[in-house]
């Protein structure tokens, strides 16, 4: 069985698409590439599809990930282009791996997000963003499934920047663009926690809602502050593999002599 790691889209107006919708349309498109997907056993089989962390329904994402299983093995690339071409436009299959670690999953520690505040002066989100990196906690209320609760939306927070968002606006009114890195912890803090946090400490109050994305989630680097892409260790086993057994049989021939026919 080969197992092929990929990472997806949600942009546009297909950010609205809850995961759900997004798994009926992958498996829709899997069907289409006539890919040779692994099922499960039982009474109602299905295809093999690990989804990992996936953002929530009205934001965009460009770094989805998933895994799945198929029966024969597949080159990679070849692989994303089918799928990419049989899914709707803005979710798109932008990386495909052959899965050569474990623990996909375990390296999703931390996100890359980036809101964009319209309607907010640069000035404004900076002072709100300063008086929240410089509280020790800021307590956020959100409901869950279990009804509402109160938690710490500031101990997730591994960076915030406050910046005007790039080229002219002429007539378009003030702009401001937040980026921020979030451990990915229990309970998940989300972008919009972080957003409640902003007005309980600074009254910062966006006048139309956040446009959210996701730039990358992955590993985090406590060292640096990055977060590193979650399918390297894939690509860099790929590059250290030994060659194949035909490329060493070839490799290792002996040369012809004079008298070989």
């Amino acid at each position: 069985m080969q197992r092929i790691r990929l990472r997806y889209t949600k942009r546009g107006r297909l950010r609205f698409t809850s995961h759900r919708d997004f798994q009926r349309a992958f498996e829709r498109a899997l069907r289409r590439a006539e890919v040779p997907m692994a099922y499960s056993a039982g009474f109602t089989p299905h295809p093999k599809v690990s989804y990992a962390n996936a953002a929530p329904t009205g934001t965009g994402s460009e770094a989805e990930y998933l895994e799945i299983a198929l029966t024969e093995p597949r080159d990679p690339d070849t692989l994303r282009e089918l799928l990419d071409e049989s899914l709707p436009d803005g979710l798109d299959i932008i990386d495909a791996v052959e899965a050569r670690t474990s623990g996909l999953a375990d390296r999703l520690t931390a996100s890359v997000w980036e809101l964009r505040l319209d309607g907010v002066e640069v000035e404004d989100a900076e002072r709100a963003v300063a008086a929240f990196l410089a509280a020790d906690t800021v307590e956020v209320r959100r409901k869950t499934k279990n009804g509402m609760r109160d938690f710490d939306a500031r101990g997730a927070v591994a960076d915030l920047q406050a910046a005007p968002a790039p080229g002219d606006r002429p007539g378009e009114g003030p702009c401001a663009i937040l980026r921020l890195v979030v451990r990915h912890v229990t309970p998940a803090v989300r972008p919009d926690d972080v957003l409640s946090g902003l007005r309980a400490v600074a009254d910062l109050a966006p006048p139309v809602p956040a446009a959210v994305t996701r730039l990358a989630q992955g590993l985090f680097d406590e060292e640096s502050g990055t977060v590193t892409d979650p399918l390297a260790p894939d690509r860099e086993a790929v590059t250290a593999a030994p060659p194949k057994a035909a490329g060493l049989a070839s490799a290792t021939a002996a040369p012809e002599g004079p008298g070989s026919a």
